[in-house]
């Protein structure tokens, strides 16, 4: 790494080799990350003359300090490239952001296999299909698989421990294999049908569908042969309405990239297996001047970094780099065919990918009117010196002072900053005292916030008078000056008749009519710092309940805590088992399974 003041003289040792580069700001911050064929080449033309584009010009001026990594060729550059710029995210590069993970349906590793929706790392021996742009997608053909195969989707604890079908099997979405109603066989083909449809294989399924129809109607049940046939139409149904072409390759992602008002919009639109499945439109972040084929090489290497290609990508714009198309190609072990120029089917696809981007772009900038408003609005009723760019909110949630949880929710430019949420668990104080617990979360949050927490513009305190002075005297112990809302509930608690108190110096009482937007957007916030409070207070209040019941059982450490909480899905569970079912628990016994017994019933215990 250099040292500053020495960049000239680290740059002209650089080799003219492929790697990747990082710049660092004084404080040693990340700023920029960037692979290159020849890195002297590349490093040295951000200093030989001042740079046109404004961002480059800001990045330079901020430039202290110079790392890079050497590679071996171009290629591992780019993954090396895209793997920091996921990781650390820095200021300067452009970054798809995203704050969740692409779905996929999961058949899970058992003998009779669980369909469900999943996120995260893909664990094998289970079984993955996808990924969907989106959750909806996701869902919907889940229930249709549901409909059309009878799998269950209930957890492994659910499975062991029914003793009669459940809802699932009442509507017909489950053939109900947890109390032997269908043969491991008849489930196991079940599974093979819904992977060959999963595959694009619907033709062969509905063969054997016709003929198992034929063969029952031949026997002369009628009530089987017309659940087939039902099924068959089912799938034809589907057909009809989700296959968009044939003879065309059948795995195929649509990218529609536009610009407007220098702000870009992706439309990524996938299709699988010759089935439009869904869409997402995606914003980039740090994107100000940069050029089209910027945004779309950060997409690339972003999103097929970590999600395989499909054989063939349409696109409005040209082919990135070789090496790009190189590694992407990698990937899947084949050769991906890049379309510009669509025709037939396929440009209809892109038409109507790129209609989908320019209604999210308008749909987006009509959001963010909406919000400028509501902030507008805000500092206007509030008498601030300017809008409230961050707002930040507090919450308590207890039960008769038992388990008690602060929220802290982050609101950044109106809207939810869900990465900055904060939850406290407050102890020491005596239970039910809301004022202490505010106290305490507070300090927390402020006292050892660091450089890296900025203030908030706006602080909103769920409560009253009492609420807000507890507030404005931590913030003053403190030496922090920020403007703090306390929201009371109105009579009755009444939505839309809450009294609101600012402290500016003094507490001043002011009440907004229910449909003004500002109002909106501090019930909005109100709401979600609630929401987060008591969803963070009944886990707490869980976590408690089995660790008092089960924990203090003497012999009853965590494992063998955890292993009696999965067998049986729960306490609750738990307090249902006999004896003898705990007794089966490895580990367990028969001796502790008694004691166990004894002490969540309220018997005593027969040795004693």
């Amino acid at each position: 790494m250099t040292k500053p003041g020495t960049l000239a003289d680290y740059r002209a040792t650089l080799p003219n080799q492929p790697g990747v580069y990082r710049y660092f700001d004084h404080q040693g911050k990340l700023l920029y990350v960037g692979k290159a064929r020849h890195l002297k080449r590349r490093v040295d033309s951000y200093f030989q003359r001042e740079p046109e584009n404004p961002r480059i010009r800001l990045l330079v001026s901020l430039i202290a300090t110079i790392e890079v990594t050497l590679v071996t060729s171009e290629t591992e550059a780019l993954l090396l490239e895209s793997n920091l710029i996921k990781t650390h995210r820095p200021r300067f590069n452009i970054v798809f952001r995203d704050d969740k993970t692409y779905p996929y349906l999961q058949l899970s590793s058992h003998e009779f296999p669980r369909i469900s929706w999943y996120r995260g790392k893909l664990h094998p021996p289970h079984h993955y299909y996808g990924p969907y742009p989106n959750v909806w997608a996701a869902r919907s053909a889940l229930q249709f698989l549901q409909k059309l195969f009878l799998l269950r989707t209930c957890d492994e604890s659910t499975f062991k421990n029914r003793t009669r079908p459940c809802l699932e099997y009442q509507i017909k979405r489950c053939s109900a294999p947890c109390v032997g109603l269908i043969g491991a066989g008849e489930y196991a083909l079940a599974i093979r049908q819904t992977e060959d449809f999963l595959k694009g294989k619907e033709q062969r399924i509905l063969d054997d569908l016709r003929t198992r129809m034929n063969q029952e109607a031949s026997a002369l049940n009628f009530e089987n042969a017309a659940l087939l046939r039902d099924r068959i139409a089912l799938i034809q149904q589907v057909l009809t309405q989700q296959t968009v072409s044939t003879g065309v390759a059948r795995d195929v992602d649509i990218l529609a990239l536009i610009c407007q008002e220098q702000e870009f919009v992706l439309n990524l639109t996938m299709i699988r297996q010759g089935r439009h499945i869904g869409d997402r439109n995606l914003f980039p972040d740090h994107a100000e001047s940069a050029s089209a084929a910027q945004v779309l090489e950060a997409f690339l290497t972003q999103h097929y970094g970590e999600y395989p290609p499909p054989a063939q990508i349409i696109s409005n714009h040209p082919a990135p780099s070789p090496e790009l198309l190189q590694w992407m190609s990698e990937g899947i072990g084949r050769r991906i065919s890049w379309v510009r120029a669509p025709r037939g089917m396929r440009r209809i696809w892109l038409e109507g990918a790129l209609t989908n981007a320019q209604q999210a772009w308008a749909r987006h900038q009509a959001q963010r009117l909406h919000e400028e408003q509501r902030l507008q609005t805000l500092q206007h009723v509030l008498e601030l010196d300017s809008p409230p760019t961050r707002m930040e909110c507090f919450d308590i949630s207890h039960t008769q002072g038992e388990a008690t949880v602060a929220s802290c929710v982050v609101f950044q430019h109106g809207r939810p900053h869900k990465q900055s949420y904060r939850q406290y668990h407050i102890d020491g104080i005596t239970p039910g005292d809301d004022y202490g617990a505010m106290r305490v979360a507070l300090e927390r949050r402020y006292r050892d916030r660091g450089e890296s927490l900025p203030l908030p513009d706006l602080l909103l305190i769920d409560g009253g008078k009492g609420q807000l002075a507890v507030a404005t005297e931590v913030l003053r112990a403190l030496d922090l000056r920020i403007p703090v809302l306390g929201i009371a509930k109105g009579p009755a608690r009444k939505v839309g008749a809450e009294t609101l108190w600012i402290q500016q110096g003094h507490a001043t009482e002011r009440h907004l009519a229910p449909e003004n937007p500002g109002f909106h957007l501090i019930q909005a916030i109100r709401d979600e710092a609630h929401r987060f409070a008591v969803s963070g207070h009944r886990q707490r209040r869980q976590k408690r309940q089995e660790h008092s019941l089960l924990q203090d059982i003497p012999g009853i450490g965590d494992k063998r805590r955890r292993l009696l909480l999965q067998q049986f899905g729960g306490l609750k569970g738990v307090e249902r088992a006999s004896e003898a079912d705990m007794a089966e628990v490895s580990g367990i016994g028969e001796a502790l399974a008694r004691k166990i017994y004894a002490t969540l019933h309220g018997v005593r215990d027969r040795n004693g």
